[in-house]
């Protein structure tokens, strides 16, 4: 992987920009477009509108064939099946996305945030754990060394002082260590009720699992260590959004037709994804519900111990749906992965501006003109009426 100077990314985006020149079309194009939309996913609430445009027949209403999507049981697979050709569209944690294009040098790009927040820490019940000061010494699991948790976890660590480390859980810990490995999701609240490890960052709805299911309990949202932050984002292969311009709008409008939906109906999300509903996780109504409607103050907040929610004034939701993704949030990822502690080679990572990164991975046109058709950004948050396409990212540990 070479240093892109600014004239060869001129020069790229001069390119890219030429071949991605769009038709003018409404909302449903009439227009015929591709094969059959196949969609994969991992049982996990960040594919939620994957899910949902699928259940309330969007993908159809855009005249779209689909598939049922195809679940699968972890990140690799995923991310390998997609690359297989498998899924036109999925689900992936962004920073992997990051790692391919720029590591592996995979065409792939992403065209919309999947969810915001969506993620917490949990630990036993019984630890005493509750703040990262209290992690020295400890063994905490992390969904995949690319992933928004692991980034967040590492943050909260360097502020207190204490240093990560990848090591086998048998060796010895320092006080000021706390040893990280990756564990599957669904094995992360079987593995706290047995003591295996102390605590784990993951996404819902096994924080859920954790507090109803295994005595664990929330040390902290990852939504309240970082304000609405990105998690997943949906992808696709650059050359099919280039050879199917029409074809990618349409899952674009569905995609964030579900979105604008879910925020409206988040019972309703719950009952359509769970056993009990759709199917489309193994996981029961109640837990979901938690994850859809359970942010208060009385449970999370002060004084409760762990205090899982700090910041009363950011008015976050336990996990929100918002389609665009803000620059600013991929400049910082870049960013904060050249500090995060990762198994493999990841030397690659010290070469990337994150300038660059924000600009080529990223085509926002499909989501900007569905955003616009479905009424604006405004219907998912507050914005700068000025400045509608832009935020500065905040952050308190």
């Amino acid at each position: 992987m070479v240093h892109f100077t600014r004239r060869q990314f001129l020069q790229a985006a001069a390119g890219t920009a030429g071949s991605l020149v769009l038709p003018s079309f409404p909302q449903k194009a009439i227009a015929n477009t591709r094969k059959k939309l196949s969609l994969g996913y991992l049982p996990i609430t960040d594919a939620t509108p994957l899910l949902i445009a699928h259940a309330n027949g969007y993908f159809k209403d855009e005249g779209l064939d689909v598939a049922p999507p195809i679940r699968m049981r972890s990140w690799s697979t995923l991310a390998e099946s997609f690359l297989a050709g498998k899924f036109d569209v999925t689900h992936l944690l962004l920073p992997i996305p990051i790692w391919m294009r720029f590591k592996n040098q995979t065409p792939i790009k992403i065209l919309a945030w999947d969810h915001t927040n969506g993620s917490a820490i949990t630990v036993r019940n019984d630890s005493g754990i509750n703040g990262f000061e209290d992690l020295g010494g400890k063994q905490i699991a992390v969904p995949y060394w690319y992933s928004m948790h692991n980034i967040i976890l590492q943050m909260g660590l360097r502020k207190v002082g204490l240093t990560p480390v990848i090591q086998a859980q048998s060796k010895t810990l320092s006080k000021n260590e706390v040893n990280l490995f990756i564990l599957s999701p669904p094995e992360m609240p079987a593995s706290l009720a047995g003591r295996k490890i102390d605590g784990y960052v993951v996404a819902e709805p096994f924080n859920a699992l954790g507090e109803l299911k295994t005595g664990g309990r929330i040390m902290r949202f990852t939504g309240d260590i970082w304000k609405n932050h990105p998690c997943c984002v949906v992808v696709m292969m650059e050359a099919l959004l280039k050879q199917d311009p029409i074809f990618t709008q349409k899952v674009m409008n569905a995609i964030v037709r579900a979105q604008l939906w879910i925020k409206q109906n988040p019972a309703k999300t719950a009952f359509i994804l769970s056993k009990e509903g759709g199917n489309y996780l193994p996981v029961d109504e109640q837990t979901l519900l938690r994850v859809f409607t359970k942010y208060d103050l009385a449970t999370y907040g002060t004084p409760i111990k762990p205090t899982a929610i700090r910041h009363i004034d950011w008015h976050n939701n336990r996990i929100n749906f918002q389609p665009y993704p803000y620059p600013s949030a991929t400049r910082f990822i870049a960013k904060a992965m050249q500090k995060t502690v990762m198994e493999g080679n990841n030397s690659f990572l010290e070469r990337l501006d994150p300038d660059f990164v924000s600009r080529d991975i990223v085509e926002e046109s499909f989501v900007r003109r569905a955003i616009d058709n479905i009424g604006g950004l405004s219907l998912f948050d507050e914005v700068n009426l000025e400045l509608p396409w832009d935020r500065q990212e905040v952050i308190d540990l």
